[in-house]
Protein backbone atom coordinates (compact mmCIF):
# COMPACT_ATOMS: atom_id res chain seq x y z
CA UNK A 1 0.00 0.00 0.00
CA UNK A 2 1.42 3.58 -0.94
CA UNK A 3 2.39 5.41 1.65
CA UNK A 4 4.19 9.09 2.26
CA UNK A 5 7.52 9.26 3.89
CA UNK A 6 8.11 12.74 5.85
CA UNK A 7 11.32 13.87 7.50
CA UNK A 8 10.16 16.83 9.13
CA UNK A 9 10.76 19.77 10.98
CA UNK A 10 11.77 22.23 8.08
CA UNK A 11 10.35 25.92 7.03
CA UNK A 12 8.35 25.69 3.37
CA UNK A 13 9.74 28.33 1.33
CA UNK A 14 8.90 28.98 -2.37
CA UNK A 15 5.82 29.67 -4.76
CA UNK A 16 3.37 26.59 -5.48
CA UNK A 17 0.61 27.09 -8.62
CA UNK A 18 -2.96 25.97 -6.98
CA UNK A 19 -5.15 23.32 -9.62
CA UNK A 20 -8.67 23.42 -10.90
CA UNK A 21 -11.22 22.64 -8.23
CA UNK A 22 -11.85 19.10 -7.75
CA UNK A 23 -15.38 20.04 -6.40
CA UNK A 24 -16.16 22.16 -9.31
CA UNK A 25 -14.50 19.57 -11.97
CA UNK A 26 -17.04 16.97 -10.89
CA UNK A 27 -20.20 18.29 -11.17
CA UNK A 28 -19.36 20.43 -14.57
CA UNK A 29 -18.30 16.83 -15.84
CA UNK A 30 -21.88 15.37 -15.30
CA UNK A 31 -23.51 18.15 -16.96
CA UNK A 32 -22.20 17.09 -19.83
CA UNK A 33 -24.90 14.32 -19.83
CA UNK A 34 -27.55 17.37 -20.55
CA UNK A 35 -27.18 17.44 -24.01
CA UNK A 36 -25.43 15.79 -27.08
CA UNK A 37 -22.22 17.10 -28.41
CA UNK A 38 -18.39 18.12 -27.60
CA UNK A 39 -17.30 19.86 -24.22
CA UNK A 40 -14.10 21.09 -23.55
CA UNK A 41 -12.97 22.30 -20.09
CA UNK A 42 -9.45 23.91 -19.47
CA UNK A 43 -7.77 24.13 -15.94
CA UNK A 44 -8.99 20.36 -15.05
CA UNK A 45 -6.80 18.72 -12.50
CA UNK A 46 -5.26 15.33 -12.55
CA UNK A 47 -6.99 13.64 -9.56
CA UNK A 48 -8.15 9.97 -8.64
CA UNK A 49 -11.85 11.86 -9.06
CA UNK A 50 -11.54 13.04 -12.31
CA UNK A 51 -10.44 9.48 -13.52
CA UNK A 52 -13.41 7.98 -11.31
CA UNK A 53 -16.18 10.47 -12.85
CA UNK A 54 -14.64 9.37 -16.58
CA UNK A 55 -15.32 6.16 -15.87
CA UNK A 56 -18.79 6.26 -15.11
CA UNK A 57 -19.87 8.77 -17.62
CA UNK A 58 -17.85 6.08 -20.01
CA UNK A 59 -20.48 3.49 -18.59
CA UNK A 60 -23.12 5.45 -19.77
CA UNK A 61 -21.85 6.31 -22.68
CA UNK A 62 -19.63 9.49 -22.65
CA UNK A 63 -16.52 9.55 -24.34
CA UNK A 64 -13.65 11.43 -23.13
CA UNK A 65 -9.92 12.32 -23.76
CA UNK A 66 -7.54 14.25 -21.55
CA UNK A 67 -4.67 15.79 -22.96
CA UNK A 68 -2.42 17.95 -20.56
CA UNK A 69 -5.13 20.23 -18.28
CA UNK A 70 -7.64 19.88 -21.16
CA UNK A 71 -10.84 17.64 -20.69
CA UNK A 72 -12.82 17.18 -23.94
CA UNK A 73 -15.84 14.85 -23.66
CA UNK A 74 -18.62 13.91 -26.31
CA UNK A 75 -21.98 13.26 -25.24
CA UNK A 76 -24.27 11.52 -27.40
CA UNK A 77 -25.79 8.06 -27.32
CA UNK A 78 -26.68 7.02 -23.78
CA UNK A 79 -25.52 3.38 -23.22
CA UNK A 80 -26.75 2.65 -19.82
CA UNK A 81 -29.37 4.53 -17.64
CA UNK A 82 -27.28 2.89 -14.60
CA UNK A 83 -24.68 3.90 -12.27
CA UNK A 84 -23.84 0.94 -10.69
CA UNK A 85 -22.65 0.29 -7.00
CA UNK A 86 -19.26 -0.52 -7.49
CA UNK A 87 -18.35 2.93 -8.91
CA UNK A 88 -21.05 5.15 -6.81
CA UNK A 89 -19.13 3.31 -3.94
CA UNK A 90 -15.83 4.53 -4.40
CA UNK A 91 -16.81 8.67 -5.22
CA UNK A 92 -20.26 10.01 -3.52
CA UNK A 93 -20.09 12.66 -5.97
CA UNK A 94 -21.18 9.99 -8.66
CA UNK A 95 -25.07 10.97 -7.83
CA UNK A 96 -24.70 13.87 -9.47
CA UNK A 97 -25.29 11.95 -12.66
CA UNK A 98 -29.22 11.48 -11.11
CA UNK A 99 -30.73 14.64 -12.70
CA UNK A 100 -29.07 14.56 -16.01
CA UNK A 101 -30.26 11.47 -16.54
CA UNK A 102 -34.10 11.86 -15.39
CA UNK A 103 -33.69 15.59 -17.30
CA UNK A 104 -32.66 14.66 -20.62
CA UNK A 105 -33.05 10.63 -21.15
CA UNK A 106 -35.95 10.39 -18.66
CA UNK A 107 -34.90 8.06 -16.16
CA UNK A 108 -31.72 6.93 -14.05
CA UNK A 109 -31.17 3.96 -11.82
CA UNK A 110 -28.14 5.39 -8.84
CA UNK A 111 -26.69 3.03 -6.91
CA UNK A 112 -27.75 4.76 -3.18
CA UNK A 113 -24.19 6.56 -1.89
CA UNK A 114 -24.93 5.38 1.68
CA UNK A 115 -22.25 6.90 4.17
CA UNK A 116 -18.50 7.52 3.90
CA UNK A 117 -15.53 7.84 6.30
CA UNK A 118 -16.70 11.31 7.88
CA UNK A 119 -20.51 10.77 8.08
CA UNK A 120 -23.73 9.52 6.56
CA UNK A 121 -24.44 12.33 4.05
CA UNK A 122 -27.57 11.04 2.80
CA UNK A 123 -29.42 12.38 -0.49
CA UNK A 124 -32.89 12.52 1.06
CA UNK A 125 -33.13 16.15 -0.31
CA UNK A 126 -32.11 15.63 -3.85
CA UNK A 127 -34.94 13.15 -4.18
CA UNK A 128 -37.39 14.91 -2.56
CA UNK A 129 -37.04 18.20 -4.44
CA UNK A 130 -36.73 16.05 -7.50
CA UNK A 131 -39.84 14.44 -6.88
CA UNK A 132 -41.81 17.71 -6.38
CA UNK A 133 -40.43 18.14 -9.96
CA UNK A 134 -42.82 15.32 -10.90
CA UNK A 135 -40.33 12.73 -10.65
CA UNK A 136 -41.29 8.99 -9.74
CA UNK A 137 -38.95 7.85 -7.35
CA UNK A 138 -38.29 4.12 -6.08
CA UNK A 139 -36.00 2.81 -3.54
CA UNK A 140 -35.03 -0.98 -5.10
CA UNK A 141 -32.23 -3.23 -3.85
CA UNK A 142 -30.12 -0.45 -2.87
CA UNK A 143 -30.74 1.71 -6.12
CA UNK A 144 -32.40 4.84 -6.63
CA UNK A 145 -35.07 4.38 -9.86
CA UNK A 146 -36.55 7.99 -10.72
CA UNK A 147 -38.01 8.65 -13.84
CA UNK A 148 -40.12 11.34 -15.40
CA UNK A 149 -42.09 12.47 -18.89
CA UNK A 150 -40.98 15.61 -18.67
CA UNK A 151 -39.77 17.26 -15.12
CA UNK A 152 -42.11 20.50 -14.60
CA UNK A 153 -41.04 23.83 -11.93
CA UNK A 154 -41.21 23.95 -8.83
CA UNK A 155 -40.54 26.07 -5.81
CA UNK A 156 -38.06 24.07 -3.53
CA UNK A 157 -36.66 24.65 -0.27
CA UNK A 158 -33.90 22.91 0.90
CA UNK A 159 -34.12 21.65 4.96
CA UNK A 160 -30.44 22.12 4.82
CA UNK A 161 -27.81 23.56 2.94
CA UNK A 162 -26.33 21.18 0.33
CA UNK A 163 -23.81 21.48 -2.10
CA UNK A 164 -24.81 18.57 -4.64
CA UNK A 165 -28.54 18.64 -3.72
CA UNK A 166 -27.99 21.89 -4.88
CA UNK A 167 -26.20 21.75 -8.34
CA UNK A 168 -28.33 18.15 -8.81
CA UNK A 169 -31.45 20.47 -9.08
CA UNK A 170 -29.68 23.04 -10.85
CA UNK A 171 -28.93 20.93 -13.88
CA UNK A 172 -32.64 19.14 -13.46
CA UNK A 173 -34.02 22.98 -13.35
CA UNK A 174 -32.33 23.45 -16.55
CA UNK A 175 -34.64 21.33 -18.72
CA UNK A 176 -37.53 21.49 -16.82
CA UNK A 177 -40.87 23.19 -18.03
CA UNK A 178 -41.49 26.14 -16.50
CA UNK A 179 -39.31 27.78 -13.41
CA UNK A 180 -38.11 26.71 -10.90
CA UNK A 181 -36.89 29.12 -7.69
CA UNK A 182 -34.50 26.77 -4.86
CA UNK A 183 -34.12 28.55 -1.75
CA UNK A 184 -31.70 28.03 1.20
CA UNK A 185 -29.52 26.44 -1.79
CA UNK A 186 -25.80 25.96 -1.08
CA UNK A 187 -23.36 29.69 -1.83
CA UNK A 188 -19.87 28.03 -2.83
CA UNK A 189 -18.07 29.17 -5.41
CA UNK A 190 -18.16 25.60 -7.01
CA UNK A 191 -22.15 26.10 -7.50
CA UNK A 192 -21.50 29.65 -9.25
CA UNK A 193 -18.79 27.78 -11.39
CA UNK A 194 -21.49 25.46 -12.11
CA UNK A 195 -24.09 28.08 -12.53
CA UNK A 196 -21.82 29.90 -15.29
CA UNK A 197 -21.25 27.07 -17.61
CA UNK A 198 -24.73 26.11 -17.29
CA UNK A 199 -25.37 29.40 -18.81
CA UNK A 200 -22.82 29.24 -21.10
CA UNK A 201 -24.79 26.07 -22.51
CA UNK A 202 -28.03 28.25 -23.25
CA UNK A 203 -29.44 27.89 -19.45
CA UNK A 204 -31.50 30.90 -17.79
CA UNK A 205 -30.29 30.45 -13.91
CA UNK A 206 -29.47 34.04 -11.74
CA UNK A 207 -29.20 33.93 -8.13
CA UNK A 208 -25.58 32.00 -8.12
CA UNK A 209 -23.57 33.05 -4.97
CA UNK A 210 -26.67 33.69 -3.09
CA UNK A 211 -28.92 31.43 -1.27
CA UNK A 212 -31.79 31.86 -3.86
CA UNK A 213 -31.60 30.46 -7.36
CA UNK A 214 -34.05 31.19 -9.58
CA UNK A 215 -34.13 28.89 -12.89
CA UNK A 216 -35.81 29.29 -16.06
CA UNK A 217 -35.99 26.11 -18.04
CA UNK A 218 -35.05 26.01 -21.67
CA UNK A 219 -36.36 23.16 -24.19
CA UNK A 220 -32.56 21.89 -25.09
CA UNK A 221 -28.82 22.94 -24.27
CA UNK A 222 -25.80 22.95 -26.25
CA UNK A 223 -21.98 21.99 -25.81
CA UNK A 224 -19.52 24.91 -24.36
CA UNK A 225 -15.91 25.41 -23.24
CA UNK A 226 -15.52 26.83 -19.92
CA UNK A 227 -12.08 26.92 -17.61
CA UNK A 228 -12.33 25.34 -14.29
CA UNK A 229 -12.11 27.72 -11.27
CA UNK A 230 -9.08 27.42 -9.06
CA UNK A 231 -9.44 24.88 -5.81
CA UNK A 232 -9.64 26.81 -2.93
CA UNK A 233 -9.28 24.17 -0.65
CA UNK A 234 -6.38 23.43 -2.15
CA UNK A 235 -5.14 26.74 -1.72
CA UNK A 236 -5.89 26.81 1.78
CA UNK A 237 -3.81 23.64 2.17
CA UNK A 238 -1.08 25.13 1.22
CA UNK A 239 -1.08 28.43 3.14
CA UNK A 240 -1.70 26.20 6.21
CA UNK A 241 1.54 24.47 5.27
CA UNK A 242 3.87 27.15 4.87
CA UNK A 243 2.03 28.61 8.85
CA UNK A 244 3.08 25.06 11.15
CA UNK A 245 6.65 24.94 9.39
CA UNK A 246 7.08 28.48 10.26
CA UNK A 247 8.28 29.06 6.47
CA UNK A 248 7.34 31.87 3.62
CA UNK A 249 4.77 30.18 0.74
CA UNK A 250 3.78 32.08 -2.05
CA UNK A 251 0.47 30.30 -3.41
CA UNK A 252 -0.39 31.48 -6.49
CA UNK A 253 -3.60 31.35 -9.08
CA UNK A 254 -5.05 31.75 -5.85
CA UNK A 255 -8.58 32.29 -5.26
CA UNK A 256 -8.35 34.68 -1.61
CA UNK A 257 -12.03 36.26 -2.26
CA UNK A 258 -13.61 32.81 -1.61
CA UNK A 259 -10.78 32.47 1.54
CA UNK A 260 -11.82 35.07 3.74
CA UNK A 261 -12.96 33.30 6.76
CA UNK A 262 -9.58 31.14 6.56
CA UNK A 263 -7.27 34.17 6.49
CA UNK A 264 -9.36 36.10 8.84
CA UNK A 265 -8.01 33.14 11.53
CA UNK A 266 -4.62 32.63 10.35
CA UNK A 267 -4.32 36.20 11.20
CA UNK A 268 -5.60 35.94 14.48
CA UNK A 269 -3.36 32.93 15.05
CA UNK A 270 -0.32 35.74 14.24
CA UNK A 271 -0.22 34.58 10.66
CA UNK A 272 0.86 37.89 8.13
CA UNK A 273 -0.03 38.05 4.42
CA UNK A 274 0.83 39.61 1.34
CA UNK A 275 -2.08 39.44 -0.94
CA UNK A 276 -2.02 40.29 -4.51
CA UNK A 277 -4.01 39.80 -7.65
CA UNK A 278 -4.57 35.97 -8.29
CA UNK A 279 -1.71 35.52 -5.12
CA UNK A 280 -0.98 35.52 -1.18
CA UNK A 281 2.04 34.87 0.31
CA UNK A 282 1.97 33.76 3.96
CA UNK A 283 4.63 34.10 6.47
CA UNK A 284 4.55 33.36 10.39
CA UNK A 285 7.20 34.50 12.41
CA UNK A 286 6.50 34.14 15.73
CA UNK A 287 4.97 31.13 17.82
CA UNK A 288 1.23 30.49 16.34
CA UNK A 289 -1.92 31.25 18.75
CA UNK A 290 -4.75 29.33 19.54
CA UNK A 291 -7.96 30.37 17.57
CA UNK A 292 -11.44 28.75 17.66
CA UNK A 293 -13.37 27.91 14.71
CA UNK A 294 -16.80 26.77 13.73
CA UNK A 295 -17.80 25.22 10.55
CA UNK A 296 -20.45 26.16 8.06
CA UNK A 297 -21.70 26.47 5.01
CA UNK A 298 -19.93 28.89 3.01
CA UNK A 299 -19.12 32.08 3.44
CA UNK A 300 -17.86 30.32 6.79
CA UNK A 301 -15.19 28.20 8.10
CA UNK A 302 -15.40 25.62 5.58
CA UNK A 303 -15.69 21.64 6.55
CA UNK A 304 -12.72 20.51 4.31
CA UNK A 305 -10.29 22.80 6.27
CA UNK A 306 -10.82 21.75 9.96
CA UNK A 307 -8.84 18.94 9.63
CA UNK A 308 -6.06 21.15 8.48
CA UNK A 309 -6.53 24.05 11.00
CA UNK A 310 -6.37 20.88 13.90
CA UNK A 311 -3.06 20.35 12.46
CA UNK A 312 -2.25 23.89 13.06
CA UNK A 313 -3.42 24.08 16.20
CA UNK A 314 -1.86 21.53 18.16
CA UNK A 315 1.38 23.78 17.72
CA UNK A 316 -0.53 26.77 18.75
CA UNK A 317 0.11 28.52 22.10
CA UNK A 318 -2.90 28.52 24.37
CA UNK A 319 -6.19 25.91 24.05
CA UNK A 320 -8.55 26.45 20.70
CA UNK A 321 -11.87 24.42 20.25
CA UNK A 322 -13.19 23.28 17.12
CA UNK A 323 -16.68 22.81 16.50
CA UNK A 324 -17.80 20.56 13.55
CA UNK A 325 -21.41 21.32 12.58
CA UNK A 326 -21.33 19.81 8.99
CA UNK A 327 -20.55 16.10 9.27
CA UNK A 328 -21.04 13.40 12.53
CA UNK A 329 -17.64 11.60 12.15
CA UNK A 330 -15.26 14.01 10.42
CA UNK A 331 -12.58 14.07 13.92
CA UNK A 332 -11.18 10.48 12.86
CA UNK A 333 -7.59 12.73 12.52
CA UNK A 334 -7.42 13.43 15.80
CA UNK A 335 -6.66 10.25 17.34
CA UNK A 336 -3.60 10.17 14.46
CA UNK A 337 -2.30 13.47 15.54
CA UNK A 338 -2.63 12.36 19.37
CA UNK A 339 0.09 10.10 18.17
CA UNK A 340 2.16 12.55 17.08
CA UNK A 341 1.63 14.07 21.03
CA UNK A 342 -0.84 16.24 20.06
CA UNK A 343 -3.26 17.03 23.14
CA UNK A 344 -6.67 16.77 21.51
CA UNK A 345 -9.86 15.69 23.41
CA UNK A 346 -13.03 14.80 21.92
CA UNK A 347 -16.56 15.77 22.86
CA UNK A 348 -19.64 14.72 20.21
CA UNK A 349 -18.50 17.59 17.22
CA UNK A 350 -16.07 19.87 19.68
CA UNK A 351 -12.69 19.40 19.48
CA UNK A 352 -10.36 20.56 22.06
CA UNK A 353 -6.71 21.17 21.32
CA UNK A 354 -4.33 22.21 23.78
CA UNK A 355 -1.14 23.62 21.89
CA UNK A 356 2.24 21.65 22.68
CA UNK A 357 5.87 22.70 22.08
CA UNK A 358 6.37 20.09 19.73
CA UNK A 359 5.12 17.03 17.70
CA UNK A 360 7.45 14.08 17.37
CA UNK A 361 7.20 11.85 13.99
CA UNK A 362 5.38 8.48 14.33
CA UNK A 363 3.19 5.84 11.73
CA UNK A 364 -0.25 7.24 10.67
CA UNK A 365 -3.33 6.09 8.85
CA UNK A 366 -5.26 7.85 6.51
CA UNK A 367 -8.63 7.72 6.75
CA UNK A 368 -10.26 10.32 4.11
CA UNK A 369 -8.93 13.03 1.86
CA UNK A 370 -8.87 16.07 3.96
CA UNK A 371 -7.57 13.42 6.98
CA UNK A 372 -4.78 13.22 5.22
CA UNK A 373 -4.01 16.45 4.10
CA UNK A 374 -4.32 17.31 7.61
CA UNK A 375 -1.72 14.53 8.97
CA UNK A 376 0.86 15.59 5.99
CA UNK A 377 0.82 19.01 7.64
CA UNK A 378 1.36 17.78 11.18
CA UNK A 379 4.48 15.44 9.43
CA UNK A 380 5.98 18.58 7.83
CA UNK A 381 6.38 20.22 11.40
CA UNK A 382 6.97 16.69 13.45
CA UNK A 383 10.34 15.98 14.80
CA UNK A 384 11.80 12.93 12.72
CA UNK A 385 10.22 11.12 10.72
CA UNK A 386 6.47 10.47 10.19
CA UNK A 387 4.70 7.51 7.61
CA UNK A 388 1.06 8.62 6.06
CA UNK A 389 0.00 4.96 4.92
CA UNK A 390 -3.23 5.18 3.01
CA UNK A 391 -1.57 7.51 0.72
CA UNK A 392 -4.11 7.37 -1.78
CA UNK A 393 -6.62 9.16 0.12
CA UNK A 394 -4.14 12.53 -0.67
CA UNK A 395 -4.92 11.79 -4.18
CA UNK A 396 -8.07 12.22 -4.80
CA UNK A 397 -8.05 16.13 -4.17
CA UNK A 398 -4.18 17.19 -4.41
CA UNK A 399 -2.14 16.54 -7.33
CA UNK A 400 1.08 15.30 -7.44
CA UNK A 401 1.38 16.74 -3.45
CA UNK A 402 4.25 15.46 -2.60
CA UNK A 403 6.41 16.50 -5.47
CA UNK A 404 4.83 20.02 -5.00
CA UNK A 405 5.87 20.44 -1.11
CA UNK A 406 9.50 19.14 -1.84
CA UNK A 407 9.81 22.18 -4.15
CA UNK A 408 8.72 24.25 -1.40
CA UNK A 409 11.81 22.93 0.40
CA UNK A 410 10.11 19.69 2.55
CA UNK A 411 11.80 15.67 2.78
CA UNK A 412 9.10 13.94 1.83
CA UNK A 413 8.35 10.76 -0.56
CA UNK A 414 6.02 8.46 -2.01
CA UNK A 415 6.90 4.88 -1.41
CA UNK A 416 5.34 1.80 -2.61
Amino acid sequence: MEKLVIEGGLPLRGSVTVSGAKNSVLPLMAATMLTPGTHRFTNVPKLRDVTTMQRLLAHLGVDSQIEGRTLTLTTNELKSHEAPYDLVKTMRASVLVLCPLVARWGKARVSLPGGCAIGARPIDLHLKALKEMGATIEIKEGYVEASAEKLKGAHITFDTVTVTGTENLMMAASLAEGATTLKNAAREPEIGDLANYLNKMGAKIEGAGTDTLTIQGVSQLKPSEHSVIADRIEAATFLMAGAITGGEVTVKNCPSQFLEALIDRLKEAGCTFDIADHQITIKITQRLKSVNVTTSPFPGFATDLQAQFMALMTLAEGTSVISETIFENRFQHALELKRLGADITLDGRTAIIKGVEKLSGAPLMATDLRASASLILAGLAAEGTTIVDRAYHIDRGYEHIEERLARLGAKIKRQY
